[in-house]
């Protein structure tokens, strides 16, 4: 018995399956326990035991190695069907492409040391050599593919079949072109080894651009959607501003009247006529409220903004302890941003948890500084990631010279956003 061959064979299915599960839950962003680590490699010692008895080719093995890393991401880990079965692929493809990559080497360079002492020193480099440029190549995949569950889950499936495609390729490659080594090697031989390591290298380049054009391809949607998401909002906002000046300058127009209104209900009261002037006040009540905000701010902008978003979530308790400061050095279009957005979230984030569900909005001035506050209840559950409405906050916050900070405390959530509301800012001119 070859205890040497098995001693190798141990620690390449040891390591192999150590780098498999460290790979997938790198790529996944799943924390990894130590049962993922034990099951993995007793289902891969399993499946090795059972080819070696019911001795099944070579494709028949990697497949069933593919088939169970799919199940312990997808089933164990938890992750999408599609994440699984790329990873799966990933992983095993480029241990199989670090393997050929050595062989390659080893079948050129060590055959004429066949019966040395020397040559079990150098299948002991190769083997290290095997892991670091597995773990290299793990470590390139990693950082061109980030995956994460909110922007790139609909066009991960666009990797899959470019995958299986390398990996087919490197499986035709390992099944037909290595043999057992001979004592004495051709020039043609080495030639031949030597075209496809080349062949191989070219392959693992291949797949690295794949990955960087198809994270770049996944930051254009995003760019995409997150540019048609913001001409959405600079619609809306534009809307609540002409209403706003709208309303500002019927406002002005009811003040420039009130004199007259004040002059014919004292000559109603004069006349004793008690029932025509008690009308006309409810007309002047009537065209009072229509001009009135539910929530006085300072600006008519945010007061439409508020009394919008608030209205139609009927079912929150809100509460608005804020005065902006006039002169305001914020523009009203940076105010509508980080109102409209951050309202929206405290909303959503309202009606995703249970029990009471109330907004709390305040603000406090310091100098030239205004600490804006939006706290509102939220869910017991992890946040989602940051998303492009917090980065819309944090882009008017960074304006001004300010800072966004969040907190989540139990089942509350706070929003804190810092702005320099001098009218001297030079971001407001």
């Amino acid at each position: 018995m070859d205890y040497f061959a098995l001693f190798i064979d141990g620690i390449c299915l040891l390591g192999q399956g150590v780098m498999h599960i460290l790979f997938v839950g790198r790529l996944t962003g799943k924390k990894l326990k130590p049962p993922h680590f034990a099951g993995y490699i007793l289902l891969l010692t399993a499946l090795q035991l059972a080819a070696v008895r019911l001795s099944l080719s070579g494709t028949l093995s990697i497949a069933a190695c593919v088939l169970e890393l799919y199940a312990v991401s997808h089933f164990w880990m938890g992750n999408p069907p599609s994440v699984s079965w790329l990873a799966a692929v990933l992983a095993c493809y480029i241990s199989q492409l670090s393997f050929g990559m050595i062989n390659s080497v080893e079948a050129a360079l060590f055959p004429p040391l066949i019966g040395s002492p020397l040559l079990y020193l150098l299948l002991l480099a190769a083997q290290v050599l095997f892991f670091a440029l597995c773990a290299g190549c793990y470590y390139a995949a990693g950082k061109l593919l980030a995956w994460t569950e909110d922007s790139q889950t609909p066009y991960i499936g666009l990797l899959l079949f470019p995958g299986l495609f390398f990996f087919a390729s490197e499986l035709y490659i390992l099944e037909t072109a290595y043999s057992f080594f001979a004592p004495i090697v051709s020039l043609e031989e080495v030639g031949k080894h030597s075209t496809l390591l080349l062949l191989q290298v070219m392959g693992l380049a291949a797949l690295l651009c794949t990955l960087y054009a198809y994270r770049h391809l996944c930051q254009g949607f995003q760019a995409q959607a997150a540019l048609q998401s913001l001409t959405q909002a600079a619609q809306a906002q534009k809307i609540y501003i002409t209403e706003a000046q709208a309303r500002c300058e019927q406002t002005k127009s009811f003040r420039h009247d009130i004199k007259n209104h004040l002059s014919v209900l004292d000559g109603l009261l004069r006349s004793g006529k008690l029932d025509e002037s008690r009308a006309y006040l409810e007309k002047l009540e009537t065209v009072s409220e229509s001009l009135s905000f539910p929530y006085q701010t300072g600006n008519p902008v945010v007061d439409i903004l508020l009394g919008e978003k608030l209205g139609l979530a009927k079912e929150i308790a809100a509460e608005v302890s804020l005065v902006l400061p006039q002169p305001c050095g914020i523009d009203d279009f940076d105010l509508c941003v980080l109102f409209a957005n951050a309202l929206d979230n405290a909303i959503a984030a309202c009606r995703a948890g249970d029990g009471a569900k109330a907004i709390r909005i305040s603000g406090k001035q310091q100098g030239d500084f205004c600490m804006l506050t939006f706290e509102n209840t939220c869910s017991d559950k992890p946040l989602p990631p940051a998303g492009t409405g917090l980065s819309n906050i944090k882009a008017v916050a960074e304006k001004y010279h300010g800072a966004l900070l969040t907190e989540k405390n139990g089942q509350r959530y706070y929003l804190r956003v810092l702005l320099n509301i001098s009218p001297h800012n030079p971001q407001s001119m």
